[in-house]
């Protein structure tokens, strides 16, 4: 009596959509990421970090005044409570690695779990 195989296609199924997720395009981030960014943020109603103050405009109080209250709002959230941080974080996390870094990593790593399901479903255990 033989052992029934399992199929290795669910599985490669599987790392092929995983693949499609991390797969960095060339000018932006993942797909993963971007699902990431919007799960954190999905109306962008979340503060910015406001960007440094321009050379010469520090004579400008309304300019200056506008700086500091977007810095306290990001302050304020980000020293808060642990998801209000954990959800600026999120919103402005990146891919790892650079895409010609990243690339061949996850060709690599799909190419070894496919081998080990391959060769995994091809012994199983015998049924009781």
């Amino acid at each position: 009596m033989s052992a029934a195989r399992r199929s290795p296609w669910p599985f490669v199924a599987a790392l092929v959509a995983a693949l499609a997720l991390l797969w960095p395009s060339d000018n932006g981030r993942s797909l993963a990421v971007k699902a990431i960014n919007w799960l954190a943020d999905p109306s962008g109603d979340l503060p910015r970090r406001p960007s440094p103050l321009a050379i010469g405009v520090d004579d400008d109080a309304d300019v200056v005044t506008a700086h500091d209250e977007e810095e306290h709002a990001y302050e304020s959230m980000y020293r808060g409570s642990w998801t209000g941080r954990l959800r600026l974080q999120m919103r402005d996390a990146h891919d790892p690695l650079e895409p010609s870094t990243e690339r061949p990593l996850l060709i690599a790593a799909a190419a070894v779990i496919a081998i080990f399901v391959t060769a995994r479903s091809r012994t199983s255990p015998p049924r009781p």
